[in-house]
């Protein structure tokens, strides 16, 4: 049956739009072979919980979990309690443990790959001395690692607002690395996700920032598995992955490129852990299947139709992007309703979420065309312009 929809235009007044009908993406027997590919999922809210803005975390766990195990089912690994899951926006740390470990076991249950974000945000404000940023990690990382999943070290705003220069940066993160134990990755989240992040490594020039990240890297490349770069530049990560050793993967976090990056140059090319795949899994599967195929046309042809869903859900200000995965996940039926914690469904107002079910539509990304018009219908009715 084909499925309509009356929705407002940017610029005032309605047009009718008939959906396309989904791709057709069929599910993979297993994991890609050619690349390594995270999809960082987001956490469902529990719908009858307070989840109001600095409301404690309350989450749908039945809902949160189905995600995740509908990302394994096409292949992808997840990233989990990552930015995308709300750290530092509306999920605390005791809601990011019970998170972590669920979903570590989930992962152990179906076979599915599982890494989890280690940060410092059980602190309560800005601590005084390094020494607990350092303590902080290693609880999290720690944590981690005893649930089952390799940790992703992830930036610290309580770091970045102690540290004075390079060389606090290279000693939290040298004690962290030398205490971990095991494989991690290091995760550089631009400011452009974060505010709280603007100077990161000890210093606004990117070009200082990444010789001290370097350095740090090469120093503990035994311990660093890979380093997820999340700066929305191309260009700076494919330099990047050339000053890295060879022994380190490079995730991209680059949800603006990521088809060129995860392609390569036929030299060197980069790894996913990425939040545009949590709201693309089908269609970020059927490419890297094609790319195991040795069709790397294939692989662009799939992925280069979600480009502009990507860019417009991760627009400024970034760090709401968060908004237009749920939304998607909602009108996939991933989830009853479309609400967050710490009320983040606000994040973004209407002309933009409804671009994003157009350009969704566009890409084949509406998996039921005629339950995402019902339910993007009900979304408009409260919205107050529904056609």
């Amino acid at each position: 049956m084909t499925a309509r929809i009356t929705l407002p235009r940017p610029g005032g007044g309605t047009e009718s739009r008939t959906l396309r009908e989904p791709a057709g993406w069929q599910r993979p027997d297993g994991p890609p072979a050619s690349r390594i590919a995270y999809a960082a999922a987001h956490v469902v809210a529990d719908p009858y919980a307070d989840n109001a803005p600095d409301a404690p975390a309350r989450l749908d766990w039945d809902a949160t979990l189905a995600v995740r195990r509908d990302l394994w089912s096409w292949g992808l690994g997840v990233a989990e309690a990552m930015d995308t899951a709300q750290r530092g926006m509306g999920l605390d740390w005791a809601a990011t443990r019970e998170l972590i470990r669920r979903s570590a076991a989930e992962a152990a249950a179906c076979g599915g790959r599982i890494v989890a974000g280690a940060a410092t945000d059980q602190l309560p404000g800005v601590p005084d001395t390094l020494d607990e940023v350092v303590a902080a990690y290693a609880e999290q990382v720690g944590y981690v690692q005893e649930c089952g999943a390799v940790a992703v070290v992830m930036a610290s705003r309580q770091l970045a607002a102690l540290a004075t220069g390079p060389d606090d940066y290279v000693h939290v993160y040298e004690r962290v690395l030398r205490e971990a134990g095991a494989p991690v990755v290091l995760h550089w989240l631009g400011d452009m996700f974060d505010p709280a992040l603007a100077g990161y490594w000890g210093s606004t020039d990117l070009d200082e920032a990444t010789r001290t990240f370097v350095a740090l890297v090469h120093a503990h490349a035994d311990v660093v598995d890979g380093v997820k770069v999340s700066l929305l530049d191309a260009g700076r990560e494919v330099r990047l992955r050339e000053l890295l050793p060879p022994t380190v993967k490079v995730y991209t976090g680059d949800d603006y490129h990521y088809p060129e990056l995860i392609e390569g140059d036929g030299a060197r090319s980069s790894h996913a852990l990425l939040g545009a795949f949590a709201a693309i899994a089908p269609a970020a599967s059927a490419a890297l299947q094609r790319l195991d195929a040795g069709d790397p046309a294939g692989f662009r042809a799939i992925l280069d139709p979600t480009v502009p869903l990507s860019r417009h859900v991760f627009a400024p200000p970034t760090r709401y992007y968060k908004t237009g995965i749920a939304l998607l996940s909602w009108l996939n039926g991933l989830q009853p309703g479309f609400t967050m914690v710490g009320g983040l469904h606000g994040g973004r107002g209407v002309p933009h979420l409804v671009e994003a079910f157009r350009l969704a539509d566009s890409a084949g990304l509406l998996l039921d065309p005629e339950l995402a018009a019902r339910r993007m219908r009900a979304y408009l009715d409260v919205a107050g312009v529904a056609g």
